[in-house]
């Protein structure tokens, strides 16, 4: 069996001059907290604190940045255990699971999840043990008989991973109980929501119009007009800042926006009410909606994010068996140049409003994000995102947009995980990525070694705590 330690100097560069200031920078914000302002962690584990039941429901199940590389070498997954949308059967043997999982762990090889697993295997449960066939039922054993202590419950894991505060994201129809059970709790852990519209202001998302009329239940309102649905948006986004949220989350298919006319919003609203939108009459009315949202914002102090460019659910067959968020998000080319122009031109120049872009699509960070949020007030661009959040994709992040957005136009990094135990990993793979690229400038003369001291505690720190306004 091959040890795993981790190597102290991973991810700093190979040269010894500038891998020594990265070592230097790194020192200091290592143990710095941390701020995870975007993310899809289940509130009920901190409400409960119930003990995570075993390794496999921990890292395997609900994960599928994991089970996507293993059903893409034809590993079936109900041999996985993710649930069925029809219930049928999936293997419930947890231990099974994990062997699979071990007998293919060389999948992921080089990959970010590899990084992550590792670094909570070793981190946080003390496997230091590379796992595999041969050693499978020791490690499960090790990390279930680990789970089985107080100190692993997810209170104490909040705070042993020095979590400041952390966001989960609930749609508009959640009624948020796991949240108010954690604020009336005497427990000290700061978790907050954040607003995520989606099944309520996309014509395409399944059950729309039963979702609309939902809204206007929870709201008081009559979301059958134009009025009284955008007055429900504003009431559950009160409700939602009852319960800490700073900020909305918007994850359409494009970038799009529009500024419409009142009654040719009015009218595509009527028309998504009754299924009758064109798959263009859609996109339009989600791009009005990101507008009408940004107006929100400026009245009730939400950041606004935009998560575009994602073909979500591209396999039909896995969505009709398996339903959403089961690896089958693929990313798309977007244009943020010409679709932003209509939010922009009317908000664009707000200094109070704060919006912050995404890409899965890396060609349009030099080209488009980086001269936009370089020039507009209200933009921000967050970091390298989901299928680029790994060393390599946060390394061209910074090097596709330092020379024109700078630092402070980006808000530092957010994790964007379901995985819990992954969240210690990403951000120390972040700091380090981040060190490394400030190392470089530093050694060749691009940057002062204090300046990028205060960059190193800016990126892993203070940005994302203001820009997320928490």
């Amino acid at each position: 069996m091959s040890n795993n330690k981790l190597d102290p100097q991973r991810l700093f560069p190979a040269d010894p001059d500038t891998r020594s200031v990265a070592a230097k920078l790194y020192e200091t914000v290592e143990r710095l907290p941390i701020i995870s302002p975007h993310g899809h962690t289940d509130p009920r584990w901190f409400a409960e604190d119930d003990a995570f039941p075993d390794p496999a429901q921990l890292f395997i199940v609900p994960d599928h940045y994991v089970f996507r590389m293993l059903f893409s070498q034809g590993i079936d997954l109900n041999a996985l255990g993710v649930p069925r949308t029809d219930e049928g059967w999936t293997e419930r043997d947890s231990r099974k699971i994990w062997r699979l999982f071990a007998q293919n762990y060389h999948l992921f090889r080089a990959t970010p999840s590899r990084m992550w697993l590792d670094h909570a295997f070793q981190e946080v449960f003390g496997w230091n043990t590379r796992l595999s066939a041969e050693n499978a039922d020791a490690a499960y054993d090790h990390i279930a008989d680990c789970l089985t202590r107080p100190e692993f419950r997810p209170r104490a894991l909040f705070e042993r991973f020095n979590i400041e505060v952390i966001a989960t994201t609930e749609s508009p129809l959640d009624d948020l109980n796991w949240h108010r059970q954690i604020r009336d709790d005497d427990w000290n852990g700061r978790v907050v929501t954040a607003y995520r519209p989606d099944p309520v202001v996309d014509p395409e998302f399944e059950g729309f119009t039963a979702n609309v009329e939902r809204l206007g239940e929870l709201a008081g309102e009559d979301t059958t007009c134009w009025k009284g649905y955008l007055q429900a948006h504003r009431i559950r986004r009160e409700y939602f800042k009852s319960f800490g949220a700073t900020s909305s989350d918007h994850g359409h298919p494009t970038a799009r926006t529009e500024n419409l006319p009142a009654s040719q919003a009015e009218d595509l609203f009527q028309k998504a009410l009754t299924g009758r939108c064109t798959p263009e009459e859609a996109d339009a009315f989600r791009g009005h909606m990101l507008t009408e949202m940004a107006l929100m914002s400026l009245d009730d102090g939400l950041v606004l994010q935009i998560h575009p460019g994602s073909f979500r659910n591209h396999s039909n067959p896995i969505m009709a068996t398996y339903g959403r968020d089961k690896g089958f998000d693929i990313p798309t080319s977007t244009d943020y140049v010409k679709s932003l122009r209509p939010m922009l031109d009317r908000v664009g120049l707000e200094k109070d409003l704060s919006i912050i872009l995404f890409t899965l699509d890396e060609t349009a960070y030099s080209r488009e994000l980086a001269p936009l949020a370089g020039v507009y007030p209200t933009l921000k661009l967050g970091p390298a995102w989901w299928f680029h959040d790994s060393p390599e994709g946060m390394r061209r992040f910074r090097e596709m947009t330092t020379e024109t957005a700078g630092f402070y136009n980006t808000v530092g990094f957010n994790d964007d995980t379901r995985a819990f135990c992954s969240i210690p990993a990403r951000h120390d793979v972040a700091r380090r990525v981040d060190c490394a690229y400030l190392a470089a400038l530093v050694t060749s003369g691009r940057l002062d070694e204090d300046e990028a001291f205060e960059v190193a505690h800016d990126l892993s720190y203070r940005l994302a705590k203001e820009a997320y306004r928490l």
